[in-house]
């Protein structure tokens, strides 16, 4: 239809995807019409429209910019293996789900419309909704012209019936065919021939791919049936997709890889949870008195070596490590850890490789680095999570500097001996009175409650130019300064401009 240029916005500095369609024949009201179709969308997965303009010869849309690649690239690749090509089609129906509900139909899902952003994790764009068709006005399609790639359009397209979110789904099917078994399931001759062979319907996947499971057979079955009626809606097909087990081994013995990996996709998957289950454990066993003189060292290794291969087996150790030096302080406190510690547990279990950033709280609190936990905890997957560590870690920190007798975060007081509940040995009594010890001290409170939020709308200023984040940062600081009026204002300086600094550095990741 046109060119796509990467663009910069001169009003405010950010990249942007710039489309230019020259406005003869069809090609111009289709574009208007993408727009149209693509400015009505509100979902993560959907590329979002910035504007559009016209002049004489051409049309122009410009789109939000997302570095990456198509899963076409990726697939040439050998770098979708079968969970990663699950995920990716889980993320496309989720965005047709989106569209249907909004009474527009895409017509043209295949690989080369799908970007998967440079992300740590699988982050899906769908693009190009040049063919869109939407409930409130015809279709520009004249009699017999079937729009979209032939590959992937449905049988009753083929039939010259109209298109309909069946249609999209059928598309979905045969991407995961394709991604899954290595090669497509229709192409091999001519027009007419592939014409033919999607009337005659996918073969089984299982002639391909016997070793995949019932589930996952049955999913793409599904939505490759040849009535349009009998195929799950969209939103019906992510779910399905999204409760198939997540397997590791590739077609053809591929070695495993996800899209777009990166080393900052192997650190979060091996470095990060082995350095902070060795550095938790380590730190944990010198500084509470009970482990005897090399054990640190030891629990550490261990540790790390968990990590490295095993993070929900790490994350379990690490959390253990405290438990007997708590109990030399108070049985009730270590039986309250130990509930606590199950629980956090059970919320991390799918995230295991970040369940260990709460550590930064103690760890920070001493050099006065707290302010900069929303940047930390940025690793953990989801929003709620990330605010969830950044409140945590400061309440471990509150915690670890009463045990410690050191002065506690933000306020700088002193806490009392063994925080008030030395040798108590029921759970109830340890938490009535640390509850009464933290309300005593609503300068903690509020500092992590406003790094909490601040952990959870970090992600919508990174990566949006050195604006936003400045004045995200600005606000950090303000924020934070605002419950504590008598802490450290250079520490929360630095914290907060160091966080700007990251922002501006870091590439748009829209994640």
């Amino acid at each position: 239809m046109g060119h796509v240029w990467l663009a910069r916005d001169e009003r405010n500095g950010l990249d942007v995807a710039l489309k230019i369609v020259a406005r003869e024949g069809k090609a111009g009201h289709r574009a208007e019409r993408e727009a149209r179709a693509a400015s009505a969308l509100r979902h993560p997965r959907c590329q979002r429209v910035l504007s559009l303009a016209r002049d004489a010869s051409h049309v122009y849309i410009a789109y939000e910019y997302v570095p990456g690649r198509t899963m076409r690239e990726a697939m040439r690749a050998g770098e979708l293996d079968d969970a990663a090509a699950l995920e990716v089609c889980a993320q496309v129906a989720e965005a047709l789900a989106h569209a249907h509900g909004k009474g527009i139909v895409h017509r043209d899902v295949k690989p080369s419309n799908v970007l998967l952003a440079e992300a740590p994790e699988i982050d899906v764009r769908l693009l190009d909704f040049g063919l869109a068709q939407m409930a409130e006005f015809d279709t520009l399609t004249a009699l017999g012209d079937i729009p979209g790639t032939l590959a992937y359009i449905a049988p009753e397209r083929l039939q010259g019936l109209p298109a309909t979110p069946a249609a999209d789904v059928w598309a979905v099917g045969v991407v995961l065919w394709e991604a899954l078994a290595g090669q497509h399931p229709f192409w091999g001759g001519d027009l007419v021939e592939t014409s033919q062979t999607i009337q005659r319907g996918a073969p089984p996947l299982e002639t391909m791919r016997p070793d995949l499971p019932e589930h996952v057979l049955e999913t793409v079955a599904g939505a490759l049936v040849a009535s349009p009626q009998r195929r799950p809606s969209a939103q019906e097909l992510a779910q399905r997709l999204r409760s198939i087990p997540r397997r590791r081994r590739g077609p053809r013995g591929a070695a495993p890889a996800a899209p777009g990996r990166t080393w900052t996709a192997v650190a979060r998957e091996r470095v990060l949870p082995a350095g902070l289950a060795a550095v938790t454990s380590g730190w944990v066993a010198a500084t509470l008195p009970f482990f005897p003189s090399g054990w640190p060292l030891g629990l550490a290794a261990v540790g790390a070596t968990l990590g490295a291969t095993a993070p929900r087996a790490a994350l379990a150790f690490t959390l253990a490590v405290p438990f007997f030096p708590l109990g030399n302080v108070a049985l009730g406190l270590a039986l309250l850890y130990a509930a606590v510690a199950l629980a956090w547990l059970a919320v991390n279990w799918r995230d295991a490789r970040s369940g260990l950033l709460l550590a930064f709280g103690p760890l920070a609190a001493p050099v006065a680095a707290l302010p900069l936990l929303p940047l930390a905890v940025q690793l953990a997957r989801g929003r709620a999570r990330r605010a969830l560590h950044a409140l945590t870690a400061v309440l471990v920190a509150a915690v670890v500097a009463g045990l410690r007798r050191v002065p506690l975060p933000f306020d700088g007081s002193a806490p009392p001996l063994g925080l008030g509940v030395a040798g108590s040995r029921r759970p109830t009594a340890v938490a009535a009175e640390l509850g009464h010890r933290l309300a005593a001290h609503p300068v903690i409170v509020g500092e992590a409650l406003v790094l909490a939020v601040a952990a959870a709308l970090l992600p919508l200023a990174r990566g949006r130019g050195p604006w936003p984040a400045a004045l995200f940062a600005g606000g950090l600081l303000a924020a934070t300064a605002i419950p504590a009026p008598t802490a450290a204002v250079v520490p929360l300086i630095v914290a907060a401009w160091l966080t700007a600094a990251a922002l501006i550095l870091q590439r748009p990741t829209y994640t």
